[in-house]
């Protein structure tokens, strides 16, 4: 299995996409791991500060997660699935804020859950080469070239 890149921009073939919303969700066990994409990523530009929403708490899909601010944008973070929050990565971003345009597949995952309503809405979620005919669309269009930020 190899990642799929177009214009710099990463879709890794292990995650499933909520390419509406820009997250991308890894299944460990009885949770979910969420993050944004390399997409969302470089449209944002550099994170500046996120907000984070209390462990324990129950958020529906497509209600917000986080708060982030970035140099271009301010917004919510989506979840795409219905769930308890668990984890967030609040420590990795106190150490560095920009986790998530460096590494947004790996230490730069924004939040751990609980999903509550898998079964459900699931079927929203797509895989890595759907995801990646949808991002080639938006990146043609938009004119959208990733890029990490470095040290």
């Amino acid at each position: 299995m190899t990642d799929r890149t177009w214009r710099g921009c990463v879709v890794p073939e292990h995650l499933v996409y909520d390419t509406d919303r820009h997250v991308w969700v890894r299944f460990e066990g009885d949770t979910v791991v969420l993050g944004m994409t390399d997409i969302a990523q470089t449209m944002g530009g550099k994170v500046v500060s996120i907000s984070w929403k209390r462990t324990g708490k129950e958020i529906s899909r497509g209600r917000s997660l986080a708060v982030i601010e970035s140099a271009k944008w301010v917004g919510p973070f989506p979840t795409p699935l219905t769930g308890e929050v668990v984890e967030t990565n609040a420590r990795t971003f106190e150490e560095d804020i920009l986790a998530a345009n460096r590494d947004p597949y790996g230490s730069g995952w924004l939040v751990r859950m609980r999903p509550t309503r898998l079964e459900e809405e699931r079927e929203a979620l797509v895989d890595a080469a759907t995801a990646y005919e949808r991002y080639k669309d938006l990146i043609e269009k938009e004119d959208i070239r990733c890029f990490r930020c470095a040290d």
